[in-house]
């Protein structure tokens, strides 16, 4: 594959400082935007973000984060963004048309392969692809976080399809303790 560089050496590991990684990667680039004491964080403010990412999502002995990848990773957010909230579908559209998949045969059988004219567009086409791949497979299962506050997307796979927070630990109690803290200011000024 031209411009491929499956030889080249991991970047150094920086500390991701994300609240939520994990996630399948179209949300996982959804999320590299997120919101902290009050304050919109944006791990893709530079060239040193899409490194992070990168690394994150094991993409980083393939492609590199440079000041092409960070635009298309910008547009691909944008992209899925954008159709998750059922606005300008056409956007991703334009994204996936920088790539294709390519049937192999591989010595284990039948097989695919991402192929790219510019290898600057591959992470970000991998993410809009899965994204398409989510929709699939179970779009009720693509969430946002519940808070109010909380900008994080999550793919649920709770037995019971009732996931409302991105993470019980932080969201999912600050709703529970503002709950509490209404109900106990309600009681105080009944007096009940």
């Amino acid at each position: 594959m031209p411009g491929a560089a499956a030889s080249r050496p991991p970047a150094p590991r920086t500390a991701d400082p994300r609240p939520l990684t994990g996630e399948p990667l179209a949300l996982d680039l959804l999320n590299t935007r997120w919101t902290r004491d009050g304050a919109v964080r944006d791990l893709l403010r530079d060239t040193h973000g899409p490194a992070v990412w990168l690394a994150a999502n094991g993409l980083d002995r393939r492609f590199t984060a440079d000041a092409a990848t960070l635009r298309h990773l910008l547009d691909a957010r944008d992209a899925i963004e954008a159709a998750l909230d059922g606005t300008r579908t056409e956007h991703l559209d334009r994204v996936l048309e920088h790539g294709r998949i390519r049937p192999t045969l591989t010595a284990g059988g039948p097989g695919e392969r991402a192929e790219f004219a510019d290898e600057a567009w591959g992470p970000a086409w991998l993410a809009a692809r899965n994204y398409l791949e989510l929709l699939a497979g179970a779009p009720d299962r693509i969430r946002g976080c519940a808070h109010e506050a909380c900008a994080l997307h999550f793919f649920d796979t709770s037995r019971n399809g009732a996931r409302r927070w991105c993470s019980m630990a932080t969201c999912g109690n600050r709703a529970k303790a503002a709950r509490h803290h209404a109900r106990s200011k309600e009681a105080r000024r009944t007096g009940s």
